[in-house]
């Protein structure tokens, strides 16, 4: 189900409040248990740094951020696409940080989110993007849009709270028709 008053917005420039709102989705995320590079508890001023950090490579144009912004205007998810890769690898970007508070999951989001990313990877010349994640949530997102599973790690990670936790890696050609990426990997 997609709810249509919210929005998906690219922030080509990155102010006080967004980080804050950003900062504040990933502590959500966080204290629910995602796993996405920080532990439990995160702290704000942890979220704010790497959102600062974030909004410096959006402004070097080195990442490209998307904002999913409910009817109220508050910024309730999030994804972006790492751009600048090694110089053999022009044509690909790393999808990360997918992220949507608990209070508005299951309303389609994630799917808004990544259609958006998606399309952003196109039009910034990309032909290839890659990610990974720790989420079965996240996996069944990631399949219905196409995207190819391609291995696990296992103990790549922690979880937020401790323990080892596996990777799952994924990637999406751009470039393929829609029913051409159904059909890879199936045998």
């Amino acid at each position: 189900m997609t709810l249509a008053p919210h929005t998906i917005q690219r922030l080509t420039t990155v102010c006080d409040a967004h980080i804050t709102a950003l900062a504040e989705v990933l502590v959500d995320c966080v204290a629910g248990g995602a796993s996405v590079s920080f532990m439990h508890p995160l702290s704000m001023d942890r979220a704010t740094a790497f959102w600062r950090g974030v909004a410096d490579d959006v402004a070097r144009g080195e990442r490209a951020l998307l904002v999913a912004v409910d009817p109220a205007g508050a910024i309730v998810g999030t994804v972006h696409l790492v751009l600048a890769q090694p110089e053999n690898q022009p044509h690909r970007a790393d999808l990360s940080k997918m992220l949507v508070h608990r209070r508005a999951r299951r309303h389609g989001l994630g799917e808004l989110l990544m259609q958006a990313a998606e399309q952003l990877g196109r039009d910034c010349g990309k032909t290839l993007l890659v990610l990974d994640t720790a989420s079965d949530a996240a996996e069944r997102l990631y399949q219905r849009r196409g995207w190819q599973r391609c291995g696990v790690i296992p103990g790549y990670a922690l979880w937020p709270e401790g323990g080892l936790c596996d990777a799952i890696f994924y990637f999406k050609n751009l470039l393929a028709a829609p029913s051409d990426q159904a059909l890879v990997g199936v045998r």
